[in-house]
């Protein structure tokens, strides 16, 4: 494996991301209307088991949201293929592996009520994330894609919400399961101290060093002299 060459794969990763871009717009439609046409509130709302069209579109969307979380496990396929192996780091594993757990809880104990609001923003966010993703897999186009470093802005106000959203269910007890809501903000503080952590790394660091490399370069200019024709630096 390790002699082994990094494959290209631009087709199937546009296929790929396009996949589940095309995914989470139907989770994310399906969960708007259907959470409009059985009047739910963003602030809370109990858990209705019933056969009613409108609630079990709601779960059948959950249900299908559910699933595109396996589905997005083929990220890390692709980096193993195109010997990415940096990007397989402790926040991707974290992400896709706890995602896969908390949901299996959503859809056998809550799979309605106020878990509509986070499956909906979250697929939203993903049609975002992944449209970037499909695009940027073509060079011809990937120059013009400048909103990347947004993509972990939106993340992160997507997880602000969901603690909010899950404080305001608590305070409102509307009947959603109080244990639901404890291990949503639990969790959320996790993602944000990772993914606030990737952020900070990224690109306010890289920020920093270009400033500093640009004042450097602007010191060296302002305390050199020109002798013969060459810029000699002061001591």
């Amino acid at each position: 494996m390790e002699r082994r060459q990094p494959l290209e794969l631009k087709i199937p990763m546009a296929l790929y991301n396009f996949g589940a871009t095309a995914l989470n717009v139907y989770c994310f439609s399906e969960l708007l209307i259907g959470s409009w046409k059985a009047g739910y509130r963003y602030i809370c709302n109990r858990v209705i088991i019933s056969t009613e069209p409108q609630h079990m579109r709601i779960a059948n969307a959950i249900w299908w949201f559910y699933l595109s979380k396996y589905y997005e496990m083929l990220d890390t396929v692709f980096f193993i293929l195109r010997k990415k192996n940096n990007q397989i780091t402790f926040l991707h594993v974290y992400h896709h592996t706890s995602i896969l757990a908390l949901w299996w809880i959503g859809i056998k104990w809550v799979p309605g009520g106020t878990a509509f609001y986070s499956s909906m923003v979250n697929s939203f966010i993903h049609i975002v994330m992944y449209t970037y993703y499909g695009l940027s897999v073509f060079p011809s186009i990937r120059s013009y894609l400048w909103w990347k470093r947004y993509l972990t802005q939106l993340q992160l106000i997507q997880f602000l919400s969901y603690v909010v959203q899950a404080v305001l269910a608590l305070y409102d007890d509307c009947g959603f399961p109080r244990w639901v809501s404890y291990g949503m903000m639990s969790y959320m503080i996790t993602m944000i101290s990772l993914f606030g952590n990737f952020y900070f790394r990224t690109y306010r660091n890289a920020r920093s060093k270009r400033e500093g490399e640009h004042n450097k370069q602007n010191g060296d200019v302002q305390i050199g002299i020109v002798q013969n024709g060459t810029q000699k630096k002061i001591n």
